[in-house]
């Protein structure tokens, strides 16, 4: 495990000179000025905007870290040749693999925190304008604490996506590996159209591929809690839960891929 931490506290480091974290103060500039604009709305309509924009934007910035860096977090590593010395060293394949995957996932973790706290301080700033943390025309409060859980949601997929890019990068180039990941996020949040897809077909052949692409692809729509988190629709903790381990069960398979395919490849 040391020779994991040591490739995952390597991996963070990276990132981090890569100025990576930029994206927090676009993120949070976007934000202040988007509340300006919507002071004119409505009351009330303001803060359910910003509540799903930021959502939205917390989602859509983790997805290009995950993505970009996840694919290179190989490829880069075989394109300036540093594999060979790596691979020289007493680190296992495996390892190697597992400690690019939670390099990546610290960066995605300290990346969302911190655009986490730049939202509840731009729902704050919100909140103080309108004079209170809740009006009567407000369905939830401003800081609403519920909000975490689709926080916890995106995160959670993002750990998927980061999977899914860290196994393309194994054995693709990084341009085909980023098309595949992005096309994977894409389909991921339609694959539960493909359940009943037997429905709307009488082929059996096209039903069977249907259902075992549905059981394959990674389904992310069930992360998507974000429209009901910011209209006060309650998210049952087991809900929760079961989407969680789902996450994890998925990560397991697609790393215990991409660390079979990692150890069967030949960089001489």
């Amino acid at each position: 495990m040391r020779a994991v931490r040591f490739i995952a506290i390597n991996v963070f480091r990276e990132s981090v000179r890569d100025k990576v974290l930029y994206n927090l103060v676009l993120f949070a500039i976007m934000l202040m000025a988007v509340s300006f604009l919507l002071g004119q709305l409505t009351a009330g309509q303001d803060v359910k905007i910003i509540k799903d924009l930021g959502l939205a934007a917390i989602a859509i910035f983790g997805l290009f870290i995950a993505t970009f860096i996840g694919i290179g977090l190989v490829s880069k590593e075989v394109e300036r040749r540093s594999i060979y010395s790596l691979l020289s060293k007493p680190i296992r394949r495996q390892e190697f693999i597992l400690g690019k995957y939670l390099g990546l996932v610290l960066t995605l973790a300290v990346n969302v925190a911190a655009m986490t706290a730049a939202y509840y301080a731009v729902l704050a700033y919100m909140a103080w304008k309108a004079g209170g943390n809740f009006l009567p025309g407000w369905e939830a409060p401003a800081l609403d604490p519920m909000l975490l859980k689709a926080v916890a949601m995106i995160f959670l997929q993002l750990m998927i996506v980061t999977a899914i890019a860290l196994l393309f990068s194994t054995f693709s180039s990084p341009a085909l590996a980023t098309a595949l990941t992005l096309a994977l996020y894409v389909v991921g949040h339609f694959n539960a159209d493909l359940k009943n897809f037997d429905a709307v077909v009488t082929s059996r052949p096209a039903a069977f591929l249907a259902k075992t692409l549905y059981y394959t692809l990674p389904n992310l729509s069930p992360f998507d809690v974000k429209a009901q988190v910011v209209h006060a629709v309650p998210v049952p903790v087991g809900y929760l839960l079961f989407n969680t381990a789902y996450a994890l069960i998925y990560i397991s398979a697609l790393l215990t891929a991409a660390t079979v395919i990692f150890i069967r490849r030949d960089f001489k």
